[in-house]
């Protein structure tokens, strides 16, 4: 699946189950909420902290529930994200070119 196919489905869901998008701003909430769950199985699952008894720990999840409230946000404020990225990605390759190659903390 493209990006452009990933929002127009988004889209669809969204006419079809979902009656509308949430407001942006409720969404902006959303993305930040499900940015700290994605946060918090990676602190426990690479970091220093455990799991506790029960708790959820599907990685793949939460990064895909990231992406749906992402893919929600750009839909409902216009933004295309295959031009987006590819404009980030042509910024990044520009300003970037040899800071990381060369970076002595990266070898």
């Amino acid at each position: 699946m493209t990006i452009k196919e990933a929002q127009e489905t988004v889209d669809n869901w969204i006419k079809e189950y979902g009656v509308r998008y949430f407001s942006e701003l409720t969404n902006m909430a959303c993305l930040t909420e499900e940015v700290g769950e994605l946060a918090r199985i990676i602190a426990r699952k690479y970091g220093d902290q455990s799991f506790k008894e029960g708790e959820k720990c599907d990685l793949s999840d939460e990064m895909a529930d990231v992406l749906w409230v992402l893919l929600c946000l750009a839909n409902q404020t216009g933004v295309d994200l295959t031009e987006a990225l590819a404009r980030n990605l042509a910024k990044k390759t520009q300003r970037d070119a040899t800071r990381h190659i060369n970076n002595p903390k990266l070898k």
